[in-house]
């Protein structure tokens, strides 16, 4: 059964402010502060040198437990940078030895966040310093547009102290289910299908196809399961998801699951009122970055939040750079031994198939 899913609205000016076409940069400011010692071992920095990004710094937190978004923010990054010619800042929860451990809390160096023009997220039940959490906040508050991938829905996980109500379950009634819910749009809804088994497709919705976000974007076949997400009515849904029976673009489709929305768009409104875009996706996972389609979407996107869909063309240079080796993802299933800084140039593999995915001998 395939659900019929409008965009949703909540009024005129949050449409002209999320509709294809309509709309001009929105007013949010990155604070002019001084760029932090590039030597921070949580930080690998990409500089671009030419394109529409020139000047615009662009914020990567990876720190999820499973979908590998050490790999795929990290490519993320470069084509940012290489092809478009942004700045682009990696931070990496590490263990206590500096090695990139997924999940982890241990990171540092968000002030960054401070000439940040753009957040991209790919986080999961994060329990942050309270400072790092802080510079993240101020962020928000500023309005700023970010992007969120797959586990980010659920984000942190804080049972105690001043940031409580960010928590995916926070039961307050003035910021219900916390972060994921109130700037995302949805929180931790549950699997749809069986992950690992169900691959999906993402289907953009007929009446979004002028959408600058899905600009040049076709044949979206991804190996991350779905996931349940019924979006804030404050949303405009860009496309659906297709829950396949296999791993495989010619899987056939699973007929007892119906058409759920796994893209969409919104705004975040800052502490002064200030409006930010937001787009979302319950896919992300680091194997899904090699599809074409999802890659320009992530591009794309990206542009769209920044306020620069005019730069969005069909033909976009969405190209990977560097070797870009991803695992399959799963629980533990990292490769260890590796630093952030392993991961500076262009050139250095996006990991190092060298490195093993078993514990550090």
């Amino acid at each position: 059964m395939e659900m019929n899913v409008k965009p949703k609205v909540i009024n005129q000016t949050a449409m002209l402010l999320i509709a294809a076409g309509l709309v001009v940069a929105l007013p949010f400011q990155s604070v002019d502060a001084q760029t932090p010692q590039e030597t921070n071992p949580h930080r690998v920095v990409y500089q671009g040198t030419e394109g529409p990004g020139l000047g615009k710094h662009i914020v990567l937190l990876a720190g999820d437990h499973e979908y590998r978004s050490e790999e795929i923010l990290p490519a993320l990054a470069r084509s940012l940078a290489s092809n478009l010619g942004f700045k682009t800042s990696v931070f990496f929860t590490l263990d206590a030895e500096g090695f990139i451990e997924p999940g982890s809390s241990n990171i540092a160096g968000l002030e960054a966040l401070r000439s940040a023009d753009l957040l991209i997220l790919g986080l999961r039940f994060q329990d942050f310093p309270t400072g790092e959490m802080q510079h993240i906040i101020d962020f928000l508050d500023r309005g700023g547009p970010l992007l969120g991938l797959r586990t980010s829905t659920h984000a942190f996980n804080i049972n105690e102290g001043p940031h409580r109500r960010y928590s995916w379950n926070y039961e307050g009634e003035e910021y219900k289910l916390g972060f994921g819910r109130q700037v995302l749009g949805e929180t931790w809804a549950g699997h749809y299908g069986t992950n690992h088994e169900q691959s999906s497709l993402i289907e953009p919705i007929e009446q979004q196809a002028a959408h600058p976000i899905l600009r040049g974007v076709r044949d979206m076949h991804v190996q991350s399961g779905g996931y349940k997400a019924d979006p804030l009515p404050v949303s405009e849904v860009l496309a659906l998801g297709r829950v396949l029976n296999g791993m495989e673009a010619d899987a056939e489709p699973d007929p007892t699951k119906e058409l759920l929305p796994v893209v969409w768009t919104r705004i975040h409104k800052g502490r002064d009122g200030i409006l930010g875009r937001v787009f979302t996706t319950t896919h992300g996972a680091s194997e899904d970055f090699l599809n074409p389609g999802f890659r320009r979407m992530l591009v794309n996107a990206s542009l769209w939040a920044l306020g620069m869909e005019d730069s969005i063309t069909a033909d976009l240079n969405v190209s990977l750079v560097g070797p870009y080796n991803p695992v399959a993802f799963s629980f533990g299933g990292y490769r260890r031994g590796v630093r952030p800084a392993d991961l500076a140039g262009w050139d250095s593999p996006i990991l190092s198939t060298e490195k093993p995915t078993g514990p550090v001998q």
